[in-house]
């Protein structure tokens, strides 16, 4: 009870604090009407007969009546905006002008027998409007640049505490930061200089913090002021720029930080003044596409979807994003028990795994595919599934076929089969001119998919993409668990390069082309410049907790040292998004991948895989029947046998 007490009187205090200060703000603003009246009276001769000063008294009363009763129409005297911001401004213009033409209605029976001419009402009216409008400011900026720290370079020249920190930007984000650090008496980070690319910006200063000059100047300043941090406050700072100014103050000793992005801040997961270390994505060479899901999420709503590979990084996000926009009915299929098992969980609480909804099922098996799509009926598919790693495919090239070429093949027949309206493919970058085993496969589920794009009319198409961070078995991951371990970051090349995006825009783009993409083609983001894997290896290697070795390895068979998003004989068209290329995709004929045989010796089914999966733009059934004719001469085995859809020998009947 005693607390409780003691938070009431608390409470009840604060609330006769306010109404205190604001009965002041209006006997303020009647005394500035009562002031500004008198004098523009006095001027204009108005008051000249008036000799009974009870009137008079009486007539500034009536005026400060009049005035309180307007600033509370106006909402001055409720708390309703912040202080000296445009909103009040224009509050206080409003109540202003509805005084004033009160004050021209009923001016002459306020001061009786004398006159009320607009030129006094309005001169008064001026007046107090300069008035009340500049105290408003002023207290306001009282508030942003407190007296006690008027400048914080002299402040740190007196030994205050906190890190001494360089700002650089120079702009909102920077001048915000400024006042929030200079506002903390007890605050870790006390700015002493500001830099900014901007020459107009040379002789600012921001609560007495001056800009000293730009990047280039950055080893200097840090000796004059003997800072030891450098904070990003760049808005929307591109990776190259984080990247550059990152590498700058470590070689001059600082230590770099960034400010929160705005999601960080609405999401409450950081303060402007929570500077922190930069992160990888932070690092990233380009801005995360804007797609707009809500616009979308009718296309979803209420529909029967199927998604494969359920439960793997990009499978699993898009079941997360489908079930916030409210299917009908969502079908997760996956091989792995456990990761299904996981996503339920997340999705529903649960994870009884007995609802017809959740699919043990592997996408190598026709027979059971079928027997899924039949049930399900699904209106959508989004084709998840597949192998990725790069050097295990390049040494089983075999396994590539079963799953990404078949297995396509496989979940397009049975969609098909069922009328499914939609079905996106999940492709990547590799596919473009593809060098890999894996950029074979991927090439030829694009073809495959664009061929069933042809034979149902339907938006049958492919979504190309870089490398998702933080996905299992990404770079990302490993560099991340050899520096925990405390174990060599191990990088193939010192100038090899990949694109990155994350796992949560990737799937909107997947979502988006569901919508946006024209059939047999394949959506490729524009992913801006492409990350050096040694740049991201040396952040991880920076923020670990013990010194780290990053070695070079060397490339591997079938990897590039830079990927293409575009293959050379693709047009880059832009139709519907800035920054979403559409690109055609030429079919393949379903013969010509079903004649290729698992079993065969690596080269040779390696060389067979980059044969069927070229192709132009002006390739279609009839040259995919040709090629089917090519690979049947050119893969039996053995006079004796041929191969059969799972790999293994058929004997001669």
């Amino acid at each position: 009870m005693r607390n409780g007490g003691i938070r009431w009187s608390a409470v009840l205090a604060g609330l006769r604090r306010r109404r205190a200060c604001r009965a002041l703000e209006a006997a303020y603003d009647a005394g500035c009407w009562v002031l500004g009246l008198s004098v523009a009276a006095r001027v204009t001769g108005d008051l000249a007969g008036a000799r009974h000063g009870a009137r008079l008294a009486a007539a500034a009363v009536a005026v400060a009546a009049l005035v309180a009763g307007s600033g509370l129409l106006a909402g001055l005297y409720r708390g309703r905006y912040r202080r000296g911001s445009l909103d009040e401004a224009l509050g206080v213009s409003r109540a202003a002008g509805v005084t004033a033409l009160a004050l021209a209605v009923a001016g002459r029976v306020l001061v009786a027998g004398q006159r009320a001419p607009l030129a006094t009402i309005a001169a008064g009216a001026a007046a107090a409007l300069l008035a009340m409008v500049g105290a408003r400011y002023l207290v306001a900026a009282i508030r942003q640049s407190p007296p006690w720290l008027a400048s914080a370079a002299a402040a740190a020249r007196a030994g205050a505490p906190g890190a001494r920190v360089i700002v650089f930007g120079a702009g909102e984000a920077g001048t915000a930061l400024i006042r929030s650090l200079i506002r903390q008496r007890d605050g870790h980070y006390l700015p002493v200089a500001l830099l900014d690319d901007d020459p107009d910006k040379r002789r600012l200063r921001v609560c007495g913090v001056p800009v000293l000059g730009d990047r280039h100047d950055l080893a200097d300043v840090a000796r004059r002021t003997g800072a030891t941090i450098l904070v990003i406050a760049i808005a929307r700072a591109s990776g190259s720029v984080i990247r550059e100014l990152t590498r700058a103050a470590e070689q001059c000793g600082l230590v770099p930080k960034v400010v929160p992005s705005a999601a960080e801040l609405l999401s409450g997961g950081a303060r402007i003044e929570g500077v922190r270390d930069p992160r990888i994505t932070d690092l990233l060479g380009r801005r995360p596409v804007q797609t707009d899901l809500p616009a979308i999420a009718s296309h979803f709503a209420g529909r029967r979807i199927l998604v494969t590979g359920a439960g793997g990084s990009i499978g699993s996000e898009i079941c997360r994003q489908l079930h916030r926009l409210g299917p009908g009915e969502l079908v997760m299929l996956d091989r792995d028990e456990s990761a299904l098992h996981a996503i339920e969980l997340e999705l529903h609480g649960r994870a009884l795994l007995d609802s017809d909804l959740t699919v043990l099922a592997d996408i190598r098996d026709p027979a059971r595919i079928r027997q899924v799509f039949d049930r399900c009926r699904p209106e959508i598919v989004f084709h998840a599934a597949a192998l990725k790693h790069l050097p295990l495919l390049q040494r089983y090239p075999g396994e590539a076929v079963k799953s990404n070429v078949w297995g396509t093949l496989t979940v397009l027949k049975a969609a098909a089969g069922c009328g499914a309206s939609a079905f996106v493919n999940i492709s990547t970058d590799k596919a473009a001119d593809p060098t890999s085993v894996l950029g074979y496969s991927k090439r030829l589920a694009e073809r495959l998919t664009a061929e069933y794009a042809a034979r149902t009319g339907a938006r049958y198409l492919s979504v190309r993409f870089g490398n998702v961070l933080g996905s299992r078995g990404s770079v990302l991951t490993a560099l991340s668990a050899q520096a925990a371990a405390g174990a060599r970051l191990t990088v193939t090349h010192p100038e090899v390069s990949r694109y990155f995006m994350t796992a949560d825009e990737a799937v909107q783009l997947v979502l988006q082309a569901a919508v946006l993409g024209r059939p047999g083609e394949a959506l490729v983001l524009d992913m801006g410049e492409q990350v050096k894997i040694v740049d991201i290896a040396r952040r991880i290697a920076a923020n670990a907790p013990e010194r780290v070795e990053i070695v070079f390895t060397g490339l591997r068979p079938g990897e590039k040292l830079a990927e293409s998003l575009l293959a050379a004989d693709e047009v880059d068209e832009r139709p519907y998004h800035p920054l979403i290329r559409h690109v055609s995709v030429p079919p393949i004929a379903p013969e010509a991948v079903e004649a290729l045989d698992p079993a065969m010796p690596c080269e040779r089914l390696v060389a067979a895989l980059r044969r069927s999966s070229a192709g132009s733009r002006a390739g279609g059934p009839a040259a995919g029947a040709d090629l089917a004719a090519a690979s049947l001469a050119m893969l039996r085995p053995t006079p004796g046998g041929r191969a059969d859809r799972t790999g293994h020998r058929a004997g001669r009947p």
